[in-house]
């Protein structure tokens, strides 16, 4: 049996992988060691309106850092597999929180809809963002009183959706996603998020 020797995309160190006739029908193989794996702390969300799938933390915090303002896109994959099987048998129409189109020339890429594209999840663009404000430059009091974020575009089906983003702070982002798909005719929408902050 042959080995295959790549690196972790978080600290580089070699991640050795056995290749055999099975690898080729992995879908997601390792690219994440075990140490840097374990660093990440699962989340206890027990609300069956919101479910994150962790909890920031200081490796979180570094991950963010470097995924999404050192634009470092590759680790869109470190969740992959993780996403996927949290979400492949969602039933309700997933869709992503989305970027101004000034941001998105600005980063490149969308960090929300990159971590879906990874996951192999499909997604319906059914929000536009309104503004260029970004919530994390905001302190709690301000990210609570903010006007209205998204607007809808396209047709939202009386059907039950689920709303997809990266993190989950004081709510806000998610609130106002919701209250735009449910005011457009949705019947029911709940969240998921990568990370609780």
């Amino acid at each position: 049996m042959l080995k295959e020797v790549h690196n972790c995309l978080l600290c580089q160190k070699p991640l050795q992988t056995q290749v055999s006739w099975l690898t080729f029908f992995e879908r997601f193989p390792p690219i994440i060691c075990a140490d840097c794996e374990g660093k990440f702390e699962l989340s206890a969300d027990t609300d069956p309106d919101h479910r994150s799938l962790y909890q920031y933390n200081e490796p979180m915090k570094d991950f963010l850092h470097r995924y999404k303002f050192l634009y470092d896109v590759v680790l869109a994959k470190v969740f992959q597999r993780k996403l996927h099987d949290l979400l492949k048998n969602e039933k309700r129409i997933i869709v992503a929180v989305p970027m101004h189109p000034e941001k998105l020339l600005e980063r490149t890429f969308s960090p929300v809809e990159e971590l879906l594209n990874a996951a192999k999840i499909s997604y319906t663009p059914l929000l536009e963002k309104t503004t260029t404000d970004t919530q994390s430059k905001k302190t709690r009091e301000e990210r609570l009183n903010t006007p209205q974020l998204f607007r809808t575009a396209g047709e939202v089906k009386a059907a039950h959706y689920v709303v997809f983003d990266d993190i989950y702070t004081t709510g806000t982002t998610i609130e106002h996603a919701k209250r735009a798909l449910l005011e457009a005719g949705a019947k029911s929408v709940a969240s998921v998020t990568l990370i609780r902050g």
